[in-house]
């Protein structure tokens, strides 16, 4: 059996619901791990952004509570260690869901990027 593909996601985030309907519908094995409580470290941080290929600043959840509570001033005048920090301290600040299997690692749902890496 394939290895699980980890998902951190939040329970009420239609996004993750969406995302992991669409790898349970493909048969694609899966561990969710709630970003809330466990948010990503800041050593996965590390492994996962570059693998990502995006940028620290996409990976911020800029429609959720967390952003506007910290402004968007704030955000901008933050450095990309700082964010990393503010990462790993608050779940809701990350983009969701964050899917990552091995190598791969998407940030949010994107039904092309999915096919693609699960295809």
């Amino acid at each position: 059996m394939a290895e699980p593909v980890l998902v951190l996601s939040y329970a009420a985030c239609g996004t993750c619901k969406k995302a992991l309907k669409w790898l349970t519908a493909r048969g694609i094995p899966v561990t969710v791990r709630a970003i809330v409580e466990e948010p990503p470290t800041a050593a996965e941080l590390a492994a996962w952004i570059p693998a990502s290929g995006k940028s620290i600043r996409k990976w911020l959840n800029t429609s959720g509570q967390s952003y506007r509570a910290l402004g968007k001033a704030a955000v901008d005048a933050m450095s990309d260690a700082d964010l990393v920090v503010a990462l790993t301290k608050d779940g809701k600040l990350v983009k969701r869901p964050l899917v990552v299997r091995g190598s791969t690692v998407l940030v949010g749902f994107d039904e092309v990027a999915y096919d693609a890496a699960f295809g």
